[in-house]
């Protein structure tokens, strides 16, 4: 798969989008966020809790958000890391809970700390102070409105690097819309496109029909191009990833189809192989073992028929 070139005047005419907008603005978007958690509807569990209150619904997130590390992160892909590293910031906690799931001591046990919105928005700064091309939140949905409070105080304390917004991809469309002006770069994931399967391995029976609106929103805001700098950082755009599983060739067949007909053909694509039995996978016959070489290569081809050149194939 290929990437396009950086513009090399593109960096000098971009502006994150959170700066773009006015700060009344933006905290008018934090309000409203803020608002959908006293029942709470940041994802489309709506769980209906009063997270104002410290209630706890399906993420086991009450008042303020927790995060299990901050650090530079050189593994995105390439136009994502750069050579400095993207600034992640591992929110703990998910709306999913994924049999599979790789990183469960975060996502599904907890490991983490509560921060105010003050401390979040340091963390931030202090990316940026360290060289970072980008802030990437990995795991946001169910912290979203967190997410903005903090970025209001960011803003105020200088922040001024793109945005990344990294999701399982099980979001709330309204509030993918608030995020229009604020998000540079969408980085979201297409699981599932059988429900069946979702909430056999996630626990939720509406993950498909939530996903594709939302990427389809997603893409109606930034499109399916990279906006890259001269050394080939992305600065605007979207990249979809899809965890490859094995035994479950129909599911990456049609996300791909998915892709390449209802959003673009040009899309950015990251197909990954890292699967590797985690966390709850051995209950699952077909979750016990690795993806095999046979399994992988029939979903290169199949991106190859439906001409999806665009991004990253991880080896196996």
């Amino acid at each position: 798969m290929k990437t396009q070139q950086g513009n090399a005047s593109f960096k000098k005419q971009y502006r994150p989008s959170y700066l773009r907008i006015s700060l009344s603005d933006l905290k008018q978007v934090r309000d409203r966020l803020m608002a959908y958690m006293e029942h709470c509807e940041l994802c489309p569990r709506k769980c209906g809790v009063n997270r104002l209150k410290d209630e706890h619904g399906v993420c086991r997130s009450g008042r303020n958000a927790a995060v299990s590390s901050y650090n530079v992160h050189t593994g995105e892909e390439p136009p994502v890391s750069g050579v400095k590293g993207s600034g992640t910031v591992f929110f703990t906690n998910c709306n999913l809970h994924c049999v599979f799931c790789q990183n469960y001591p975060i996502s599904q046990m907890g490991n983490g700390k509560k921060v105010t919105s003050d401390e979040l928005a340091k963390y931030m700064v202090e990316l940026q102070g360290r060289g970072v091309h980008n802030i990437n939140l990995v795991t946001p949905t169910h912290v979203t409105a967190q997410m903005v409070e903090a970025l209001v105080l960011a803003r105020e304390k200088g922040l001024r690097v793109p945005l990344v917004y990294n999701t399982s991809g099980y979001d709330s469309v309204k509030v993918i819309k608030l995020l229009e002006n604020i998000v540079d770069v969408y980085l979201p994931d297409i699981k599932y496109t059988d429900n069946v399967l979702a909430g056999k391995y996630s626990g939720v029976n509406n993950y498909v029909e939530n996903n594709k609106l939302v990427l389809k929103e997603m893409y109606r805001q930034v499109g399916d191009s990279l906006k890259l700098d001269s050394s080939g950082n992305v600065m605007r755009g979207m990249i979809v990833r899809h965890l490859v599983l094995p035994g479950n060739q129909g599911n990456s067949e049609a996300a791909l189809k998915f892709i390449a007909e209802e959003l673009s053909p040009k899309m950015y694509i990251s197909l990954m192989a890292q699967y590797h039995p985690a966390y709850k996978a051995e209950a699952y016959t077909e979750l016990q073992r690795r993806l095999t070489q046979e399994e992988y290569d029939s979903i290169l081809s199949v991106a190859d028929e439906l001409l999806l050149e665009n991004g990253w194939r991880q080896e196996l």
